[in-house]
């Protein structure tokens, strides 16, 4: 005789902030909630998780003191209904940090490693929802078949809540605080930060 397993209410029910707020770090983990509902995210794999963990280190090195740059926690877009993301990596403010949950207005930049089977989420739907969250930068990698990854970055355009087309970058990642279009924001009241380069042909 075999056991039917039966799925838990919340895999088939909406939930409010409020009971999600009551989960223990260990129940959240590897989901996200869109409108309510639960979504389990794909399981990554080691090289995805590695260039997620490397391109925060990279961020982290050029935001300077104002800005943390970490991975893997939620973002609340929406209380009603309930819609967390948890982006592969984001750069939020660093007086925040103790502050939970994580909302828009306290994010600067997100970045999502795009993984077979969430390719449509992280190319259409989260763009569409960062930007109309008012969440300044999205950046996108690609996993390309080369090994060398590709990073297409989304620039907020704050009178339409849409994201424009930003610079693709392969080979080496530039990330500086004071350069360019990427990353105006990062050290506002200070002098030049360093710009960090991290040759992605390491991955390969």
């Amino acid at each position: 005789m075999t056991a039917e397993r039966v799925a838990p209410a919340w895999m088939h029910e909406q939930i409010t902030a409020e009971q999600y707020d009551s989960w223990s770090e260990e129940q959240c983990a590897g989901i996200e909630v869109v409108d309510g509902m639960v979504v389990v995210s794909p399981s990554a794999s080691k090289r995805h998780n590695r260039l997620a963990r490397i391109l925060a280190n990279a961020l982290d090195a050029a935001a300077g003191p104002e800005w943390n740059a970490d991975t893997d926690f939620d973002v609340r877009l929406q209380d009603l209904p309930l819609t967390n993301r948890r982006p592969d990596d984001v750069v939020y403010r660093a007086d925040t940090i103790d502050i939970t949950p994580t909302r828009p207005e306290h994010v600067l930049l997100v970045a999502e490693v795009v993984l077979p089977g969430s390719e449509t989420t992280d190319r259409l739907v989260k763009v569409d929802q960062y930007a109309k969250a008012g969440i300044g930068f999205y950046w996108q990698i690609e996993q390309a078949a080369t090994g060398v990854p590709l990073v297409y970055t989304y620039v907020l355009d704050p009178a339409t809540k849409t994201y424009r087309d930003g610079d693709v970058f392969t080979g080496v990642l530039k990330v500086a605080a004071n350069e360019g279009p990427l990353t105006p924001h990062f050290a506002p009241e200070s002098g030049a930060q360093p710009t960090v380069e991290y040759p992605w042909t390491r991955l390969a």
